[in-house]
Formats: C-alpha cells, sequence, structure tokens
C-alpha cells in the first residue's frame, strides 16, 4: 500500500481564494442579469472561504464595507470570484472580492462587481479570537505584477 502524503497550510499563509459558477435562470432578474443579492451572497462566500483558510478560524461576517457594481452578468456567462485578504485586525479579516464575469463562447471577461468584506474570527462560545497579522509582500509592484490579469476596465476602491 502506498501513503498519502498530507500537506498543511498553516495560519496566515492562503491569501487568496478563486470560486467559479454559471449564472442560471434561477439566478436572475427578469432582464436576464444576476440578481444583486446572488452576487453579493457568491461575494460573502468566497470571502468567507479566503478568511477561513487565512485564520484557520471559526469566521462570521461583521459588515460588507461596500459593493459597487460595474456591469451586469448575463444568463449562462460564467462568474469568476476572486478574494483576498488585504487587512487584519486583532480579530477581523478584510477581504476585498471582485466577481469577474465571463462569457464562455467569447472568453471576453469584465470585472463587474467589487467589493469590501469584514469577517471576525470566532472561539466555541462565539466571542471573538486572535487572528493572524496580514503581511504584504516585500515588493508590492512585483507581486501584482505576477498576480491574476484584470479587465482593462479594473478600477479600484475609493
Amino acid at each position: 500500500m502506498s501513503t498519502v502524503e498530507i500537506e498543511r497550510m498553516e495560519a496566515g499563509r492562503i491569501t487568496e481564494a478563486r470560486l467559479a459558477e454559471i449564472v442560471f435562470p434561477g439566478d436572475t432578474n427578469h432582464y436576464g442579469t444576476i440578481f444583486g443579492g446572488r452576487a453579493l451572497a457568491l461575494m460573502d462566500k468566497a470571502a468567507f472561504i479566503v478568511a477561513s483558510r487565512f485564520a484557520r478560524r471559526a469566521m462570521v461576517t461583521a459588515c460588507s464595507e461596500r459593493a459597487d457594481f460595474h456591469a451586469p452578468v448575463h444568463q449562462g456567462e460564467l462568474v469568476e470570484l476572486i478574494a483576498r485578504v488585504v487587512a487584519t485586525g486583532r480579530t477581523s479579516v478584510t477581504v476585498e472580492v471582485e466577481l469577474i464575469a465571463e462569457d464562455l463562447m467569447s472568453g471576453e471577461r469584465r470585472l463587474a462587481t467589487r467589493g469590501r468584506f469584514v469577517l471576525v474570527a470566532v472561539d466555541a462560545d462565539g466571542k471573538p479570537t486572535p487572528v493572524p497579522a496580514h503581511t504584504s509582500p516585500p515588493n508590492a509592484a512585483t507581486a501584482a505584477a505576477s498576480g491574476p490579469q484584470r479587465p482593462a476596465s479594473f478600477s479600484g476602491l475609493p
């Protein structure tokens, strides 16, 4: 029998998560575009995943600081959610999430929605508990250059 190799990812190491979903008819309004609430739910899910993997703690959403809707997402399109840890407090993790819409036939991608979420780590009694500190890459310009390609229309939150 062969042995299975197990890798352990320590707290503080994972700072990005990506999810992909198809927009089905049940996700859309009468215009055939994704419900804003559905987009926010997907974004909150991505934020939760990256915060949980980063902190290795139970996390709860404390707030969504801001969500900007830039472009509609149509039924049948793929949405890719890119969630990144951008800051930490003593017990909180701030996550920025981009929702990228992609036409599967043409390959055209565009930034549809961008938002910020704050999640808090809680212990077994539901009380806030410390999280690891987030450290920026040593050379942010190098990290940005090697990171994922963003749509040309990408703009940051003010």
